[in-house]
């Protein structure tokens, strides 16, 4: 119950923080693409503005539709994690609400894209249709589960070196003379 209730929440936090994230780049690189958003990041004091602002343009686009498909969330929610901390770092430092210019937009889109990162997109997406099942099987051998070995129908390994082959209880001794033994208790005589 649990798990499928973390995949009804992760399917729609990622669409709606993908589409977010997707209308912000396409607003980036629709309004004059990168080279105007470099003059913009330039004005607002942010560091190498033309790599912050292609950056931004790439991420945005990018990793929102990653996040709408549910397709490598992990990588596309560490990279707008990183983008959204840029923007609280430099831009949005000043104040907490969105219209005095704050982080509150910034610091709630960065926060659910590493929850993302972290917690993955859930069985409703292509990371799970991709990879799911191998990383299932991964989970399971974390989990400590005993191997099972299938059943032995040919010839059965050695044992390991540093131990002695087991016995069972009803098979005679390998030393000769033993009661059970073929020979008898007089072996050796």
């Amino acid at each position: 119950m649990r798990r499928a209730l973390y995949d009804v929440a992760a399917l729609i936090a990622r669409i709606v923080v993908g589409v977010i994230f997707f209308a912000h780049g396409w607003q980036k690189a629709a309004g004059g693409g990168p080279g105007a958003a470099a003059a913009k990041f330039a004005a607002m004091g942010v560091p190498l503005p033309e790599a912050s602002a292609w950056y931004a343009v790439v991420v945005e686009l990018a990793g929102g539709a990653l996040f709408i498909l549910g397709l490598l969330t992990p990588l596309a929610g560490l990279l707008l994690a990183v983008d959204m901390l840029g923007a609280v770092l430099f831009v949005h430092r000043g104040a907490l609400f969105v219209g005095e210019g704050g982080f509150e937009l910034a610091g709630a889109l960065g926060s659910a894209a590493l929850l993302l990162a972290a917690g993955g997109a859930g069985r409703v997406s292509l990371d799970h249709l991709l990879f799911g099942r191998r990383k299932e099987r991964r989970r399971r051998d974390e989990a400590g589960l005993p191997y099972v070995p299938p059943l032995a129908t040919g010839p059965q390994p050695p044992a390991p070196a540093d131990r002695p082959p087991e016995q069972s209880p009803q098979q005679p001794s390998p030393q000769a003379g033993g009661p059970g033994h073929p020979r008898g208790d007089a072996a050796g005589r």
